[in-house]
């Protein structure tokens, strides 16, 4: 990718830079960056389950402050996750304590799979499968929910008591379409003032307009043809590898895929820090697939399934053509393809339970660091998506995620490619160049590295309305329990974590944390909350709202531990694993 570099320096100044400025090196092991806030008091229920509780010192929340202390089953066969304690030290500040050092905390807690929702509001609509917190709600963003249509649209207002800047836009309609070119026809005519993803040969219409304007966004993602690795005949690793060698890589990025797109030679991509310069994992050769095959001893010709979804997304933004394409690839050197095209949450709903033998898929960045590639997909809290994990890469993911020290990462994380394209858990093909598109008269337009474009600071001068289209409908807006963007990108708007991204970047920046510090060994984490943050059905923030939050995806026998599945699966990666894990 032509941009790498400065993406790379981006990426390098969230996942280090800023880790780094919050570790210090005084006698008390921190140091913090802070924002002005006003003041305000907190108000929260007492949660119950395991919780103990400490009296408060100073405002504390109506009740008693949270704490959960699991530290002594760290490092146990019981327990595998990272988190050892989560307490409220007062009403405005959080204290997370790990089993094992983790450099990578900023960047994770800044994902909005982590939003912090009303304690009070947890109890009272959680513990209900696809219930209201799925569909209704409530967070301290800028935006409410005022209405979703399923099907067709979800209707955002203004947040009356946003602590923040004013959005531009009073209202925002958030709408779908599969097709690059309908998406693009909304734009011209006037029915849409954004939309994502603009075909690939549309780059040059939408520069060719005097009317729009085209944000093109760095490659931070992945395409990958995935395996069951427990489902025949993809439990034959010399299966596996025939498909790396049998796929013309080149092919399908000059075929398929927009200018700024580039061949994936391994799983992270090349701004990534980790990724491993230098190294292929495969190249095209007909006769080495064909070989392999004959070693691996499983009969030709082989008949298959391959399932997709047809959604644009950055990473792949023509699903059925390339399907066709790699049907067409395989079948060359004896791999007869079925194509299984499925509805979108249908798809991402069967994917994270494991029950896809073989599939095409993708990975946007949700933070920038390597953490979030390669724990999620094959760390040892990893997606069932495929199947049995591998011992040797969950012990090396493990060992990385711990350094502070990119340079002792990065050797780390180069054995991991190389394990990888043995083991091949997936084919990594593409590291796609998307783009999004506007009105000429958008205000600051945004196709944010991440996808995680803020509506608030987006719009049109006099106009109260702004119009955003993309590429499907989110599964629910709980999204905790979500992993598809198109429901990320929305949950932006409601809700915020802990901390956030700079707008069209990736550093990480405060948010309902004004400033944070962690231990010299970087194994205690210290949150000091925005004062004066109020949640849209007026409550107060304080930190019983961020232990509550966090403990009811933490444990998975909590009551309250439901959302539209039940998988809440980027907890489990991020943080190694669950309290309490239903069996595997």
């Amino acid at each position: 990718m032509k941009r790498s570099q400065r993406v790379g320096a981006l990426v390098l100044a969230a996942s280090i830079g800023t880790i780094a400025a919050a570790c210090g090196s005084d006698n008390s092991g921190s140091s913090s960056t802070t924002t002005a806030a006003p003041a305000t008091t907190g108000a929260a229920t007492t949660a119950g389950g395991t919780a103990t509780t400490t009296a408060g010192s100073t405002a504390a929340p109506a009740g008693n402050l949270l704490k959960y202390d699991e530290s002594a089953k760290c490092g146990t066969d019981a327990y595998k996750g990272e988190i050892g304690k989560i307490e409220a030290i007062d009403a405005s500040t959080v204290k997370f304590t790990l089993c094992t050092p983790d450099p990578a905390i900023p960047a994770k807690v800044a994902f909005s799979a982590l939003q912090i929702l009303p304690s009070e509001y947890i109890e009272k609509a959680g513990g209900t499968k696809g219930g209201d917190l799925v569909n209704k709600p409530i967070g301290t963003g800028p935006y409410v929910l005022k209405q979703w249509d399923k099907g067709s649209q979800i209707v955002l207002e203004a947040n009356p008591n946003y602590w923040g800047d004013k959005p531009i836009a009073k209202t925002v309609v958030f709408q779908w379409n599969g097709e690059s070119a309908q998406r693009l026809v909304q734009l011209q005519s006037g029915a849409a003032d954004g939309i994502d993803n603009v075909g690939t040969t549309d780059f040059d219409t939408v520069k060719g307009d005097s009317n729009l304007q085209l944000v093109e966004r760095p490659a931070l993602n992945v395409f990958y043809v995935g395996f069951n690795v427990n489902d025949a005949p993809f439990d034959n690793e010399k299966v596996r590898q025939a498909i790396g060698y049998a796929i013309d890589k080149q092919r399908i990025v000059d075929n398929f895929y927009p200018k700024g797109s580039t061949v994936a030679t391994q799983f992270l991509p090349t701004a990534i820090p980790g990724y491993a310069k230098g190294f292929t994992d495969f190249t095209y050769d007909q006769a080495k697939a064909k070989q392999l095959l004959q070693e691996s001893g499983v009969a030709l010709p082989i008949n298959v399934t391959l399932s997709y979804r047809d959604v644009a997304r950055p990473y792949l933004s023509q699903a059925a053509p390339v399907a066709q394409d790699i049907q067409a690839q395989l079948a060359a050197v004896g791999i007869n393809i079925t194509l299984d095209q499925q509805e979108s949450t249908t798809f991402i709903d069967n994917a994270n339970k494991g029950q896809l033998p073989f599939y095409m898929l993708g990975w946007g960045a949700d933070f920038p660091d390597a953490t979030n590639f390669f724990d999620y997909h094959f760390g040892a809290g990893g997606t069932p998506q495929f199947g049995a994990g591998f011992p040797d890469i969950q012990a090396l993911i493990t060992k990385g995620g711990q350094q502070a020290d990119q340079a002792q990462r990065d050797p780390i994380y180069a054995q991991v490619a190389q394990l990888l394209a043995q083991h091949v858990p997936m084919v990594p093909i593409a590291n796609g160049g998307s783009a999004t598109a506007y009105k000429k008269a958008v205000q600051n337009p945004q196709a944010s590295p991440l996808t995680s474009e803020i509506m608030a600071k987006m719009g049109i001068a006099g106009q109260d309305q702004f119009a955003f289209v993309q590429n499907g409908e989110p599964g629910g807006l709980y999204c905790a329990d979500e992993s598809d963007g198109e429901a990320l990108r929305v949950c932006e708007q409601i809700g915020e974590s802990l901390l956030g991204y700079k707008i069209n970047g990736t550093e990480v920046e405060p948010s309902l944390a004004e400033k944070y510090e962690s231990s010299t060994d970087l194994k205690e984490w210290t949150f000091h909350l925005r004062k004066g943050v109020k949640f849209s059905d007026g409550s107060d923030l304080d930190a019983n709202d961020v232990v509550r939050s966090y403990r009811v995806q933490w444990d998975a026998a909590d009551p309250l531990h439901q959302g539209r599945e039940g998988n809440f699966g980027y907890f489990q990666a991020l943080f190694t694993g669950f309290l309490n894990p239903p069996p595997s």
